[in-house]
């Protein structure tokens, strides 16, 4: 995560958005998008995350969230660093990946750019904004929900399989959530 934007009030809720380097995408393959729908279980369950909206977009994510344990930025350090070391793994392991030498081809590129990274780097910076009024946390969720459907992916945001919307639709998605 970068030495320059920080959580500066760690029992805030948050909206954060990182893509992958390069914005290439990835998350076009469920066993990817699986990654980060699982790892988003765990954290929830074992590390004090606390969920209120998400979704995976083909190059990047969106999460609203806070942490139990006030440690928003070690949580979301550690959500990047584990999928990233998986999916890469997948990736290297995936057979019928057609793009697997130029992905990893990337990544390690991006990592001989970066001070911080030994190998491969698959994500980018970001830079959380805290939400700090019921408006604001109403347009990121929407802005959030409705990236499908601005993208032309789906019609309804409640389609878009890797994403809260359905949530809050009245249906049942992937992850248990937090309410808004």
């Amino acid at each position: 995560m970068s030495r320059k934007y920080k959580f500066y009030n760690k029992e805030g809720l948050y909206f954060v958005s990182f893509a992958t380097v390069y914005w290439i995408d990835i998350f076009v393959r469920p066993v990817y998008c699986n990654i980060i729908v699982d790892s988003l279980i765990y954290c929830k369950k074992n590390l004090g995350l606390e969920l209120y909206c998400w979704c995976i977009m083909p190059s990047h994510i969106h999460l609203i969230f806070s942490a139990k344990n006030h440690n928003p930025d070690i949580l979301l350090g550690r959500i990047k660093e584990y999928t990233s070391k998986e999916i890469v793994k997948a990736i290297k392991e995936n057979s019928q990946e057609s793009r697997k030498e130029w992905l990893l081809w990337m990544f390690e590129r991006a990592g001989l750019k970066s001070s911080n990274v030994k190998e491969y780097q698959f994500w980018q910076h970001n830079k959380p904004i805290e939400l700090w009024s019921t408006a604001v946390i109403e347009q990121k969720a929407d802005y959030l929900h409705d990236n499908p459907v601005v993208a032309g992916f789906v019609n309804e945001a409640w389609h878009w399989k890797y994403s809260s919307a359905i949530d809050y639709s009245g249906g049942k998605g992937l992850i248990e959530l937090e309410e808004l």
